[in-house]
């Protein structure tokens, strides 16, 4: 490109692609399309689909990254077995294999265990890294072998929002679609006039849809507020910057429904034609004093700030609410988001285009299914309390049962809560399997080390908007070296199964998994006729489209749901489609439900009620009521496949913790740059964003004789991360803010002389967890911070 504009590669011999293909970002549910230019089999660029209303031809800096995924010096490019050195010792040694040998050394472990009668001994840890359906893949394999213990990363990414809405909507997925409804040729979110974030900070996590959400803004002159702890670039272009105390957003929530509630300002038509349970709440509310005021003391926003959002909330219509991390990553995130859906439910802001309450999470579109299976399996046992990082304490202390053989497609070691902990497990471990594109932290604590591919290198859907809408890509370049894709790598497993298994017949394992299934077009097709809603979504169909297609699309000719709940035909037929004839809302009373006795009952068991009430974490600051894990083990009401530890709420905390430790600490994105750990194997990521910049406010870092750009440590009781000091205002005082998604090993950074960080979830305790959804309290944890 020139100054002026011009594109000086056309015509130019050696820079000219001989070929364009269509593919789809990997790194977040923005879900952009990307055409990739090619030259003899090799990528020359990316740029953004014009055609698209919402992306507009826009990508953000990741796009241009996803090329150094594939050409990177680092890439595992064979399969690997140990061969010598202690579990997690970065001189571990390690030999090529071939697919089979590896495969084989995993099927023999398996089988062993199983045919012990410890097949609930075997467990699985999927990614958001994963293409579409490789879960379903692992789920059938797992329920052949007799093991409850497939788990998914929701619980340290965002499970909690999709339970929440599930429980009082019927259906636990994103409401409301960026762009025009094709069903009715409106505008959705775009149409918005009062956009509520909370704990979301897109304009660094989403900022392709963010921008289409700022476009609509301009046209309606919508408001935006934002709550969130500190001043991030999405507050700054903000109307207001709500700088509410960490894990306390429950209390706020709760106070705005009260001030609605008790003054009147609900939508009283639709409370009495769709919600059941608005009497329990309004008691709830008021026997409780969840007022503005009360409020005020507990998050620090001010009372008359709390009562000016309310109102705006519930009079500007339509209005939506934004939830990401921030929420999630709550001990009490189902029950926060419960209060969120309550707000959208008794304003009417649900079922309407441009509100809904737009949780980003990771489920989508539910489990793909495939064919029965057509052989007897093993009874499950129930699985693990909820959340792979539960892993570490089965493995450590055999409570309830001790997992002894664990696969990966993510990194625990980065990702997990009180990462020593998460290490001592994983050295104990008797057998590990991590599957990868590098050898990252968990690779060196595995028996076998798989190479999957990236995503430019393999056909199919990988990832999807949070509105519900996926893409088809077709690959870019050939696998590198041996890589293979997870769903192949999967079928091949049962191959191996079938080689090995004794008890069995092969046919066993290759009826269930048949070899054709290794063609992703094939298994899409599967997917598609075995799933509610899917029928319209067929490979042909999203491959020639500019936009996404979003689910539930039950027909060919079916436009896909933007909004979920619409009161219009196409909502019903989609809804017909899940198995809903004629309901609006896919609850059992086809009602939205706060509060029902049956609701009432089931959660109970675990310790909660329908009706929330307020707690937090115990190592926030203030006397706060806070939560109580009990030694019992009771059926998990919202994921009742696994078990969960029974909690006391609103027992007070004792606040011992702060007389050494007296800020409180919250992990989260470094910057637009990174995304997960992925990105920190990448020249360019490491170039625009090396170093960890601990945020601290300038007053409190005056207090602890902090300067600007200085090496500081910060320490929890878990244990000490470095970093840099970056002094920014836009942070409470009470508050420290550290980057996560960094680790020792990623060596991309040593020619920018970027330190190796520990992993920032050192500091964060996994004792604490949501014991509904699972979710890890990331968002909090007493600190110090002090110059290193």
């Amino acid at each position: 490109m020139s100054a002026a504009g011009r594109d000086f590669t056309q015509g130019a011999a050696a820079l000219e692609p001989d070929h364009v293909v269509a593919t789809a970002c990997q790194f977040c549910n923005a879900n952009c399309r990307m055409h990739v230019s090619l030259k003899s089999e090799r990528i020359l660029g990316v740029r953004g689909e014009p055609e698209d209303s919402v992306q507009q031809g826009n990508l953000c800096v990741k796009a241009t990254m996803m090329p150094e995924l594939v050409y990177n010096r680092s890439r595992l490019t064979r399969p690997l077995r140990r061969v010598s050195g202690e579990k997690g010792s970065p001189d571990s040694e390690f030999e090529p294999v071939s697919w089979d040998e590896a495969l084989d050394i995993i099927a023999r472990r398996l089988i062993e265990l199983r045919d012990a009668g410890e097949a609930r001994a075997i467990a699985n840890r999927t990614t958001g890294r994963l293409p579409r359906g490789v879960d379903s893949l692992v789920a059938r394999l797992f329920a052949m072998l007799g093991s409850p213990n497939n788990t998914d990363v929701g619980p340290v990414c965002n499970d909690a929002g999709a339970d929440a809405l599930k429980a009082t909507f019927g259906l636990g997925n994103f409401t409301n679609g960026y762009g025009r409804d094709e069903a009715t040729g409106a505008e959705d979110l775009g149409a918005a006039r009062y956009l509520l974030f909370f704990g979301t900070n897109q304009a660094e996590t989403h900022p392709v849809t963010f921008e289409y959400l700022l476009r609509g803004r301009e046209r309606t002159k919508a408001t935006l507020v934002v709550v969130d702890p500190r001043r991030t670039a999405t507050g700054e272009l903000a109307d207001e910057w709500i700088a509410v105390k960490p894990h306390t957003d429950l209390a706020l929530g709760l106070a705005m429904l009260h001030h609605i509630v008790s003054n009147g300002l609900h939508d009283r038509g639709f409370v009495e034609r769709w919600v059941l349970g608005f009497d329990e709440l309004r008691a709830h509310l008021s026997d409780n004093g969840y007022t503005a005021e009360w409020a005020a003391d507990v998050t620090g926003v001010p009372a008359a700030t709390i009562r000016r959002i309310a109102e705006e909330y519930a009079t500007t219509k339509p209005a939506a609410i934004f939830c990401n991390a921030g929420i999630s990553h709550q001990l009490g995130a189902f029950d926060t988001y419960r209060v969120l859906a309550f707000l959208a439910a008794v304003t009417g802001n649900i079922g309407v285009p441009g509100g809904g309450c737009n949780f980003m999470h990771n489920t989508w579109p539910g489990a793909l299914e495939l064919p029965a299976l057509d052989v007897p399996t093993p009874d499950l046992d129930h699985a693990l309390p909820v959340g792979p990082d539960y892993f570490a304490e089965s493995i450590l202390t055999g409570k309830p049962y001790r997992l002894k053989a664990v696969i990966t497609e993510g990194n625990p070691l980065v990702s997990s809560a009180n990462t020593t902990k998460v290490r001592e497990a994983f050295r104990e471990l008797d057998f590990f399997v991590y599957t990868g594109l590098f050898m990252e932290e968990a690779a060196y604590y595995a028996d076998v080390v798989l190479p999957v591919c990236s995503a430019l290198e393999f056909e199919g859907v990988y990832m999807r908007r949070d509105d519900r809408a996926v893409r088809w890509q077709q690959p870019a370049v050939l696998p590198v070296g041996e890589s293979r894709p997870d769903w192949q790598i999967w079928i091949g497993l049962a191959q191996a199964l079938a080689r090995n298994d004794r008890r069995n017949p092969p046919s066993y394992w290759t009826r269930a998994f048949p070899e054709e299934w290794n063609d992703y077009r094939t298994l899409w097709s599967r997917f598609v006729e075995n799933t509610p809603g899917m029928r319209g979504m067929s490979a042909e169909r999203l491959e020639s489209r500019a936009e996404p297609l979003r689910w539930p699309c039950p027909s060919p000719e079916h436009p896909g749901v933007s909004t979920l709940f619409l009161d219009h035909p196409s909502w019903y037929e989609a809804a017909e489609s899940l198995g809903y004839e004629r309901k609006r809302f896919l609850t059992a009373s086809g009602k939205i439900e706060i509060h029902t006795p049956e609701l009432e009952r089931s959660l109970a068991t675990a310790g909660h009620s329908a009706l929330p009430m307020f707690y937090t974490h115990p190592e926030v600051t203030g006397d706060n009521p806070t939560i109580g894990y009990t030694d019992r083990l009771v059926t998990n009401p919202v994921n009742p496949h696994a078990l969960t530890p029974v909690v006391r709420l609103g027992i007070r905390g004792t606040g011992d913790v702060h007389r050494r430790y007296p800020l409180m600490g919250m992990t989260g994105r470094p910057s637009v740059v990174h995304f997960a750990s992925v990105t920190h194997w990448t020249h360019t990521g490491k170039q625009l964003n090396g170093l960890r910049f601990i945020q601290v406010h300038p007053r409190t870092a005056q207090r602890y004789g902090i300067a600007e750009g200085i090496p500081v440590v910060v320490e929890s009781p878990r244990g000490a991360v470095t970093g840099t000091a970056l002094l920014w205002d836009g942070i409470r005082e009470d508050t420290v803010f550290v980057p996560n998604g960094f680790g020792p090993l990623q060596r991309a950074g040593d020619l920018f002389r970027a330190p190796r960080y520990g992993a920032a979830n050192t500091l964060v305790d996994d004792r604490y967890f949501d014991n509904l959804s699972g979710q890890q309290a990331y968002k909090c944890f007493a600190c110090r911070v002090r110059p290193a």
